[in-house]
């Protein structure tokens, strides 16, 4: 018994040092120099939390990676809120203090789809309509930042199917929304005022996991005359604020980041 807490120590120790170490995985070696101990006590380690299904081998590789089985622990000892629980306070906050009408947005594919809204005191039309209301990728200010934010192979991908719909909708080309969704990047946020809805713009922001991926975006629908080029400044730091708040306390197992159709099964129960 008096092992044990060194083992325990060391297992801990090999558990970050794999997880900083990438998904190729390392070698005996090399967790042996890391933790700076001999080969047969880490190898004993190692074997016991393969065992235990904590790392995986692979015998032709020689390397061992996190298991999914620890994820899956992981998922358990989360927090326990959703997406959708996390941010309703902020979009009641925001549409209280900013007099505008709030959505929370998530990705399904090639669409983004409405899970939350806050109602504001102007009558605002939005492209996803109401909770559960969708939208290709391409089109809304939340459904443009997420497209903006999404890593460069997805992002082509969504960009080779949505393209038909999005140019019949807006008749935006290529050249143009590739353009647009690098302005975006750089910028944080998208203003853009799309015109399918006269009189109306917005301001989206994204939420970000880890990676610097969109799993979700926080938009504002409202007038172009209310929303002047002053307000969208000062509106979108305060969003960002909101939105980086929020993806620091979001559940990378969390299914509504996963599933959209999970989303919605929340929204509506």
């Amino acid at each position: 018994m008096t092992e044990a807490p060194g083992v325990l120590h060391r297992a801990a120790c090999l558990l970050r040092i794999l997880a900083e170490g990438g998904v190729a995985g390392m070698r005996l070696t090399e967790l042996a120099e890391a933790i700076a101990l001999p080969r047969p006590s880490v190898h004993r380690v190692l074997r016991s939390m393969v065992e235990e299904r904590l790392l995986d081998f692979d015998a032709r590789s020689k390397r061992y990676t996190l298991a999914l089985a620890l994820f899956e622990l992981a998922a358990r000892a989360g927090n326990r809120m959703g997406l959708r629980q996390i941010c309703r306070p902020v979009l009641l906050r925001l549409t209280e203090s900013l007099g505008e009408t709030l959505f929370l947005l998530v990705r399904d594919g090639y669409e983004a789809v409405c899970i939350d809204r806050s109602t504001g005191p102007f009558a605002i039309r939005s492209f996803t309509g109401d909770i559960g209301g969708r939208v290709p990728l391409g089109i809304g200010q939340g459904a443009m930042v997420m497209l903006a934010f999404l890593p460069q192979e997805e992002q082509d991908e969504v960009i080779r199917h949505n393209l038909p719909r999005l140019r019949e909708l807006d008749g935006t080309d290529e050249a143009t929304l590739r353009a647009e969704l690098a302005q975006v990047r750089r910028a944080g946020h998208c203003g853009r005022a799309f015109g399918i809805i006269p009189g109306q713009t917005g301001l989206a922001v994204p939420i970000l996991d880890r990676e610097g991926r969109a799993v979700a975006a926080l938009s504002i629908g409202s007038t172009i005359e209310h929303l002047t080029a002053e307000r969208s400044s000062i509106i979108a730091t305060l969003m960002k604020t909101e939105a980086a708040a929020v993806a620091a306390q979001i559940n990378p197992f969390d299914p509504v980041l996963r599933r959209a159709s999970a989303a919605m099964e929340i929204a509506a129960g």
